[in-house]
């Protein structure tokens, strides 16, 4: 396993980041698979060299970070891993249970850390843009944690790239806490990301750490067009926010290259998917999800993988533009 540097941080990450979202409680989603599974995807990445793990406060409303933290304590040192959780959607029924108020946001890493059972994370993340909070109210927030030893760094996600423009200019006027990382939505299907938000972390130093890089399985090529036939997993069956998403006949041929290549390559789509967006600039550690422990074992195999020129461009051609996906 690699490992980089966390944007223009010092701290040094895995190639890619396991994402926690998938292991928590069914009741929250039907195909989300529970604690003692959870572990041993835990134990599994940590035994692959991975030591970044990205979870958030409302996967499952909280179980996934628990299971995350019990694992760590259980499995490993905390010093060795790389711990990272968000905050942003609601809670509870209460109107501060949600959103990026300073009165939110001081409930919010609280209640993480017990979850955790951690006195501070590394990376902690708004988990979208709150039009309805004063920028500087979050802002100053933010640092208030980071200040506090709460958390040792700042990042965001999904947002547009004027509102994280505006955020680094304020944060560096007021000598506050700066993001350091953008997780956005960015794969080979869904490309926007390329025009301002790319360009905008590269010129900043800030880490992208890209969340579907497989669009939700969709790269996996196991999904069929105009059939009810959606993938062979649980999630699969039932993601109607992939559907949303992604499918259009541009998706589909994009599709139809990633399993060319991938036939040629004697490998598999998701590890050509994957493969790609690890050579893209700016990409630090894309946030990848396993159900099942080949799955996981493919992705970080994908990593020995090196696309050339015309590879890349052969995958690339099809793609057409999208209006903007994933921000709410």
């Amino acid at each position: 396993m690699d490992y980089v540097s966390l944007g223009s941080t010092g701290l040094k990450v895995s190639r890619l980041c396991l994402g926690m979202m998938t292991y928590g409680s069914p009741n929250w989603r039907d195909w989300v698979l529970p604690e003692e599974t959870g572990r041993l995807f835990v134990k599994q990445a940590l035994d692959l060299g991975i030591n970044f793990f990205d979870t958030a406060d409302m996967y499952s409303h909280g179980a996934s970070e628990e299971i995350l933290g019990r694992a760590i304590k259980d499995l490993t040192r905390r010093d060795h891993v790389v711990v990272a959780t968000k905050a942003y959607f609601p809670m509870g029924d209460g109107p501060n249970d949600r959103g990026l108020s300073r009165k939110h946001l001081f409930a919010a890493i609280d209640g993480s850390l017990k979850r955790l059972g951690v006195d501070h994370v590394d990376l902690y993340q708004i988990h979208r843009f709150d039009s309805e909070t004063p920028l500087e109210e979050t802002l100053e927030a933010l640092n208030d944690i980071v200040r506090s030893g709460k958390a040792r760094y700042v990042g965001a996600s999904s947002m547009y790239a004027w509102q994280f423009a505006r955020a680094l200019y304020l944060a560096d006027h007021n000598r506050w806490a700066r993001f350091v990382t953008m997780q956005n939505h960015y794969n080979l299907v869904y490309r926007e990301e390329e025009r301002e938000m790319v360009p905008l972390c590269l010129a900043e130093g800030v880490g992208v750490i890209p969340w579907s890089p497989l669009a939700r399985g969709f790269l996996a090529g196991t999904r069929k067009r105009e059939s009810e036939d959606w993938g062979t997993t649980n999630r699969a069956k039932t993601d109607d926010f992939a559907r949303q998403l992604y499918f259009s006949a541009s998706d589909f041929q994009v599709v139809e290259r990633v399993k060319e290549l991938a036939g040629r390559r004697a490998v598999s789509p998701a590890q050509i998917a994957l493969a790609w967006l690890l050579r893209q600039p700016g990409v630090t550690s894309p946030i990848i999800g396993a159900s099942r422990p080949e799955q996981l074992d493919q992705l970080v195999a994908a990593l020995d993988i090196t696309l050339d020129d015309d590879e890349c461009s052969t995958l690339e051609e099809p793609y057409e533009p999208h209006r903007v996906l994933g921000h709410t």
